[in-house]
């Protein structure tokens, strides 16, 4: 840790290959703007979970951001968990309580429902959800507390899943909110998009991307074309990243 850092309050994101980090300059930013001089805010790239072992028992540390591939490993590294980060089974924000323990949360969730609510006042009562990594089980538990039917889809469906080929044989009409939990059409591979009958989209539905880099990917410029509202992954980001420091702060 840099010297003139070893005093201030050191907050971070651990992960790995995470150069691209979202966090990392969103709380650069936050530091400056709110003359937040006793904060820090750095990247600690792990090779492996067990590379964290040593962040956890820092005094220098004040609260920690976790992103893939870690959500779901660091689980048996901390004390406790929220109710939402158990029922999701993933956490991305790590708090060090005065008492030595540490809690782990998810903010995910908040950031999606406060984001998703912001744009549609009127929720729908079937959603589809693409992808089933890490991110989707935050996104389904957000739908789940709002009574909303969910439908994952997978390259790789498991029991009770989509394949996009099934995709090519339903009624999209049944799901007005469809949800890209998945990598795909993230920035350089911006001409991609996940495999769904376009042409099937309406006016009436709403795709949200939780991607945010590009701010338009290919897959909500299809529903844009279609005159679909469509919502991408920044003001997410940014609710989850201020929960998590309302929660380090509290």
């Amino acid at each position: 840790m840099e010297k003139s850092n070893q005093n201030k309050r050191q907050f971070g994101l651990i992960g790995k290959n995470i150069d691209y980090s979202f966090s990392r300059t969103y709380f650069a930013q936050k530091f400056n703007t709110e003359n937040l001089n006793n904060c820090h805010y750095k990247n600690f790239d792990l090779l492996t979970i067990d590379e964290v072992k040593p962040l956890l028992i820092s005094k220098n540390i004040a609260g920690l951001n976790v992103t893939i591939p870690y959500k779901k490993e660091i689980i048996p590294y901390l004390d406790k968990l929220s109710e939402e980060a158990k029922e999701i089974g993933a956490v991305n924000t790590i708090c060090f309580r005065k008492d030595g323990t540490l809690h782990g949360a998810n903010t995910d969730c908040y950031g999606f429902e406060k984001a998703l609510r912001e744009r549609v006042k009127r929720l729908p009562k079937k959603a589809l959800i693409i992808g089933t990594g890490g991110a989707s089980a935050a996104i389904a538990y957000v739908l789940d507390k709002n009574n909303i039917e969910t439908q994952f889809v997978s390259r790789k469906p498991r029991d009770g899943q989509l394949s996009y080929l099934d995709l090519q044989q339903i009624d999209l009409q049944l799901y007005p909110l469809i949800i890209n939990t998945s990598p795909v059409g993230t920035y350089p591979n911006i001409s991609e998009a996940p495999k769904i009958p376009y042409h099937q989209i309406k006016r009436d539905h709403i795709l949200f991307d939780l991607i945010y880099n590009p701010e338009k990917t290919q897959f909500l410029k299809n529903g844009l074309e279609k005159g679909a509202t469509i919502i991408n992954g920044y003001t997410m980001l940014i609710y989850q990243a201020e929960k998590a420091w309302e929660l380090w702060n509290t």
